[in-house]
């Protein structure tokens, strides 16, 4: 067993890291997992019995934590809430309620001690960097979107390393833009040249045909954001956690991507998600990891 990894994997949702890295071949030994939505454990327990769960990662102390962890191959991986430091969001980074910019894990440990409430999710990034701290783990791994130049800077200073930026479409017919922050040795992954109409579950019908190609979004009198865009590289926009979002034009009209196709957007096994309400797996497959791109990472573990 000395070979094995013990992982500690934060906001692990459905546990897509849990999938990466058994399609990496990756052995593990004991995986713990802190998360609070009741859907997404659900899915992970339904796949992965084994799993250990901790709770939400705010309720993890020093003292838990070194007992569970310490002198043991630990990998730390996670996605911390982005919506604060996203072009889509908000943009107002890790901050208090009362509009305090949280730039550093001490003045977070700081103002958490003295009571102060945060605004959103996105503080929970210096959650994630207590806690590697505190494990001082073999290897690391951290998701994360397109953060803007403002908090790019601060991100590379707590990770210890510089972002890789990969998109999903190298190895998906998906434009899902994300940073990586990790340790772990890996190269960047070739264009395997997949496209959107291989992935639809329409019988003799190729997008990239005029009668299937949807039609501008003006031309079709609909917002931008609440259709899912096919492009001319014959590949789709990201995936939302909104199933009304993610529609698509097809010779018969619009209709919605299946749940299906979406867990086949995010390289997921075939009805990993099943075991919950529809909406409850169009959302955890939107707010997911590309299942492909995650094992190719951690083929580096090797």
């Amino acid at each position: 067993m000395k070979n094995k990894y013990t992982v500690l994997s934060l906001f692990d949702g459905m546990s897509c890291g849990q999938v990466a890295l058994g399609e990496a071949g990756i052995k593990v030994k004991k995986y713990y997992a802190s998360e609070i939505d009741k859907s997404a454990i659900t899915i992970t327990q339904k796949n992965h019995p084994n799993t250990i769960q901790l709770g939400s990662v705010v309720d993890l102390k020093k003292k838990q934590l070194r007992k569970l962890f310490k002198g043991k191959r630990v990998v730390l991986m996670g996605g911390s809430p982005c919506q604060g430091f996203s072009l889509a969001g908000k943009m107002l980074g890790a901050s208090t309620s009362c509009g305090i910019d949280v730039t550093s894990l001490k003045q977070y440990l700081k103002l958490k001690k003295e009571g102060f409430a945060f605004d959103g999710q996105s503080y929970l990034f210096w959650e994630y960097v207590r806690i590697m701290r505190i494990v001082k783990p073999e290897f690391f791994f951290l998701e994360n979107v397109r953060v803007t130049k403002k908090w790019l800077p601060m991100f590379n200073k707590a990770m210890g390393v510089s972002e890789v930026m990969i998109n999903s479409a190298l190895m998906t017919p998906q434009n899902r833009e994300r940073y990586y922050w990790t340790n772990i040795p890996f190269e960047l992954p070739h264009d395997e040249h997949l496209y959107i109409d291989d992935f639809l579950q329409i019988k003799g019908v190729r997008v990239g045909q005029p009668q299937a190609h949807p039609r501008n979004y003006l031309e079709l009198g609909l917002p931008r954001k609440e259709r899912m865009e096919f492009r001319t590289d014959r590949k789709s926009n990201t995936l939302l956690p909104s199933p009304l979002k993610n529609q698509i034009e097809t010779p018969d009209g619009l209709r919605v991507l299946t749940v299906s196709e979406c867990e086949r957007l995010q390289t997921l096994p075939l009805n990993y998600t099943n075991g919950v309400s529809k909406t409850q797996r169009y959302k955890m497959i939107g707010s997911g990891w590309t299942v492909k791109v995650i094992s190719h990472i951690f083929k580096g573990l090797k």
